[in-house]
């Protein structure tokens, strides 16, 4: 049995520590992947740190991602979705789910009010100069 890796958004993590993987429990945030809705019936997994990585950079979630290795699946039971990637039709119990990485935050561009913003912050004089 391999040990395999799922990312979400960290909107998810209380859901995931108290319940597991599970599909149906899609609402706090949208998939990786930008949907609103489950796109299959079932927990998209990753193989390697590879995929893993790809998941983390298509973050379509609006914030940090955690990443959770999954134990005790066998990769034989994986569906390929038709687009290289897999998933497991079943709800992974809480018991095979470890966070391993809560790292993953996108970085938030600057706006023209946020460099605004820091200009007129860095322009303000200190008190007492």
């Amino acid at each position: 049995m391999a040990r395999l890796y799922h990312v979400s958004s960290i909107m998810n993590r209380e859901s995931i520590l108290a319940h597991g993987l599970d599909w149906t429990r899609m609402g706090a945030a949208p998939g990786i992947a930008g949907s609103a809705v489950p796109e299959e019936e079932g927990v998209f997994l990753c193989r390697d740190e590879f995929e893993v990585s790809f998941f983390v950079r298509i973050n379509s979630t609006g914030g940090p991602v955690d990443v959770w290795a999954v134990a005790d699946i066998d990769e034989q039971a994986l569906i390929d979705a038709g687009s290289e990637f897999s998933y497991l039709p079943a709800r992974i119990p809480r018991g095979q789910v470890t966070l391993v990485d809560g790292r993953s935050e996108q970085p938030v561009p600057a706006t023209r009010s946020r460099v605004r913003q820091n200009k007129q912050r860095k322009k303000k004089p200190r008190a007492g100069t």
